[in-house]
């Protein structure tokens, strides 16, 4: 059975979030699901909660199993698999020790920056790139030695090279679509795709509506961003994410009551629209009937980012 692999997905940020929506991934085979515990909003008392009360509802469903190596996906049957990912460094307060810490709880990814710059580095709607700044490059460092992943998305152009330049170990793009198809300021430029690559990394093209196209969350969309990367990269090198927000309503009020967090490329086409699982699902199916070949759709549905959990986690 192929493997699927959500690199991302949001499940709503309160302890008392059913986690029961991930059963909305049910499908014939293997399935991993890195869920987000937590952005620059959250504190690390925030996201250690989050991770707690998950992993406490997780292990009591029966539908659902905690991943914490890549051979306990297969060992879930047929439960999906679940482990965690932070969408920006400020859940650590600033303590680099927390990275360990995190880890023990299951998080195996984590972003250094969120859109705007912070103490790591800059993120993608800054207009002043900087880069990675030296706390970074030491997170960096202690991400590597830790086993959590470092991941791009969301960061500036400058500090998603950075990343690659300084880490021993793969770096992700988790959720980032590619700029040369559509030009958003959150997709990646080819020269980062092409450095995430060198490292042995993996660029997860998302389902979200305004960084496929024009609020196109279809599978057409998705592939066009596949194919591109493909051709870029090496299939190798490409893998998928949804970033599909559970909590939809309460990202567009965050969207709607801060626009000074995001900006007018997140509303230009209404509000954000998000590819569902169920549809996400069935991707599969969709590149074999475009002529893909059953070893290439493999290793983009879930077998590139399998074999980065394998050298990093």
């Amino acid at each position: 059975m192929t493997l699927l692999w959500d690199q991302h997905a949001c499940l709503p940020l309160r302890p008392d979030a059913d986690v029961g929506y991930l059963r909305r991934y049910d499908r014939n085979g293997p399935t991993y699901v890195s869920v987000n515990v937590g952005y620059s909003p959250q504190s690390f008392d925030d996201s250690s909660l989050l991770l707690r009360r998950f992993r406490a509802a997780i292990t009591d469903h029966p539908g659902l199993a905690l991943a914490s190596t890549p051979s306990d996906i297969e060992a879930a049957g047929g439960r999906i698999a679940v482990a965690f990912d932070l969408e920006d460094s400020n859940p650590l307060d600033g303590d680099l020790d927390n990275v360990a810490r995190f880890v023990d709880l299951g998080v195996r990814t984590m972003l250094p920056s969120y859109n705007h710059a912070n103490r790591a580095g800059c993120g993608c709607l800054d207009t002043d790139d900087t880069g990675l700044t030296a706390w970074g490059r030491d997170l960096v460092a202690k991400m590597n030695s830790a086993g959590m992943v470092p991941d791009g998305s969301h960061c500036s152009v400058r500090t998603g090279l950075d990343l690659c330049e300084v880490s021993n170990k793969p770096v992700i793009y988790s959720h980032s679509c590619l700029r040369g198809v559509w030009d958003h300021p959150r997709n990646i430029t080819d020269d980062q795709a092409r450095e995430c690559a060198a490292t042995g990394g993996v660029v997860g093209i998302t389902g979200v509506g305004i960084f496929l196209g024009p609020n196109t969350p279809t599978l057409e969309a998705m592939t066009r961003h596949l194919e591109y990367a493909v051709e870029l990269v090496g299939i190798e090198h490409v893998g998928v994410s949804t970033d599909h927000s559970f909590d939809a309503e309460d990202f567009r009020a965050e969207i709607r009551d801060h626009p000074e967090a995001f900006d007018e490329s997140y509303t230009r086409w209404g509000p954000i629209r998000w590819m569902t699982p169920e549809v996400f699902v069935t991707l599969g199916s969709h590149l074999a009937q475009r002529g893909w070949s059953a070893d290439n759709i493999t290793a983009v549905l879930g077998g590139n980012f399998r074999r980065v959990a394998e050298r990093s986690w």
